[in-house]
């Protein structure tokens, strides 16, 4: 009885209690953002669409990242891997494709007079596509058995996921006849035959971008509303509990840490015809705190905060650049630490009525104290 309240009390604070209201909010204000988004290529640019469908492709990513961390309790630095592995599956695809099959262009510049082996089945888009998610699926579920089953949790798993970051992305670099080296895998001409830098070719990619983005939104929610999702929520609140009541919580995190993997896989996929490169720097230790930086300004624990977190913070990074060149990273920055310091659970926390968190130096008393001390003739 007792572990059944504590299960049922863990996934109230995923759904809430079940009013009217609140499921109308929970679907209402996706379906809102989708209907926003599927009108935007009939009035932006074909470049703003082009940047839109990139972003969409890392609100998918960010989304990969809340199922472990909001509702499992597993912060990972290191999904750009997982996002990385993908792109470099479709980049071997649509690079051969270009290529007709032959040796690619940085592989004659590098020496090689054949083409590798295990590059040949990615001529195939049978072969090519299901590895974009197998991949990165088999990498986090290999590493997350063995990092699971030795009961290493928290701080210590974010530094793993970082320390995979690292040492993926320099073998990559490193390997320049296989991978393109530091420049990545780029000069694409065409996707199924299709010219790919076309407009035609860039809104499908975005329509279909939008597709998955909807199936993973769905997919995400069935699984956090199940059985399974409940337990997610319960380990990450207390694992123990859990374990003490005949759950395994190794192979519980191993297949949802898997399943991140491989969506965040999916999402490099669609990243890479799109922006037309890939490299190693997209799977760096950086680019994967930008992740958990999308996740925390959206709203952690809020599927919908994933995707807002991701398109909002690069749509600000994009148009602060543009605006202001020489210092928008000093205005992206104070973004973030806003986010944490004054609403911490997120743009989706304060708009569900979370409220925000006043810091110390705004309440009214330190502010008469400071206008008492430099301002003349004000009195406490």
């Amino acid at each position: 009885m007792a572990t059944r309240i504590f299960i049922f009390n863990a996934v109230r604070t995923v759904t809430g209690p079940a009013r009217l209201g609140e499921l109308a909010a929970a679907w209402v204000m996706p379906a809102l953002v989708l209907a926003i988004l599927l009108a935007a290529p009939l009035v932006l640019s074909d470049f703003r669409v082009a940047l839109l469908g990139k972003f969409l492709t890392f609100a998918i990513l960010a989304m990969s990242l809340n199922l472990i961390w909001g509702y499992a309790g597993m912060l990972s630095l290191g999904h750009g891997v997982f996002f990385g592995l993908g792109g470099y599956a479709m980049a071997m695809f649509l690079k051969l494709e270009s290529a007709q099959g032959k040796l690619t262009d940085f592989m004659f510049w590098s020496g090689l007079t054949e083409l590798p082996i295990f590059w040949a089945p990615f001529q195939y888009a049978w072969f090519a596509i299901p590895m974009t998610f197998i991949v990165p699926a088999a990498l986090a579920g290999g590493l997350g058995y063995l990092v699971f089953r030795s009961r290493i949790t928290g701080v210590y798993f974010a530094l793993i996921t970082q320390a995979l970051a690292l040492i993926v992305s320099i073998l990559f670099i490193g390997q320049q006849p296989y991978t393109g080296g530091t420049n990545g895998i780029t000069n694409y001409t065409t996707i199924f035959g299709f010219p790919i830098n076309s407009p035609s070719t860039q809104v499908f990619l975005y329509y279909a971008t939008l597709a998955v983005l909807a199936l993973t939104y769905l997919l995400c929610a069935w699984l956090i509303a199940s059985r399974f999702g409940r337990l997610l929520v319960a380990m990450r609140d207390d694992e123990n509990r859990v374990r003490f009541s005949g759950y395994n919580p190794a192979i519980l995190k191993t297949i949802v840490f898997a399943l991140s993997g491989g969506i965040a896989g999916i999402a490099g996929a669609l990243f890479t015809p799109q922006v037309g490169i890939i490299s190693p720097t997209m799977m760096g230790i950086v680019p994967s705190i930008e992740i958990a930086i999308w996740v925390a300004v959206g709203g952690r624990g809020v599927l919908l905060g994933a995707i807002v977190g991701a398109i909002l913070v690069n749509g600000a990074k994009s148009g602060l650049s543009e605006s202001f060149p020489a210092v928008w990273q000093y205005f992206l920055g104070l973004l973030f630490i806003g986010a944490v310091l004054v609403f911490p659970a997120g743009i989706m926390g304060l708009l569900r009525g979370e409220g925000w968190r006043r810091p110390e130096w705004l309440a009214v008393e330190q502010l008469r104290a400071l206008a008492t001390r430099f301002i003349p003739g004000v009195s406490r």
